[in-house]
């Protein structure tokens, strides 16, 4: 997996690109795919996952399967943690 942080469209201010690949390389990170791509354009899916530390991260990403772009990185909302939460409770039971 590699990551493209050239020109990001976003600061790193709270999250370092380090602890934003550390959470896609969370064993438990769930990936969305929260829209439908019209043809014109490559789909945006979403990350939720934890970096190395624990810290939850949301991620919105485009990929062609083996390069990343991050387009949006930020620390998880409580309910974006709840819904981690619970997606991995479900999995694993």
């Amino acid at each position: 997996m590699e990551f493209d942080w050239l020109d990001a469209p976003f600061a790193f201010d709270l999250l370092k690109p380090k602890e934003i690949e550390e959470s896609f390389e969370d064993p438990f990170s769930q990936r969305l795919l929260p829209e439908v791509s019209d043809g014109n354009s490559e789909a945006r899916f979403i990350s939720l996952g934890r970096d190395m530390s624990g810290r939850g991260i949301f991620s919105v990403f485009r990929t062609d399967g083996k390069n990343y772009r991050v387009i949006l990185a930020r620390p998880m909302t409580p309910e974006e943690d709840q819904f981690y939460e619970r997606k991995n409770t479900e999995n694993n039971n």
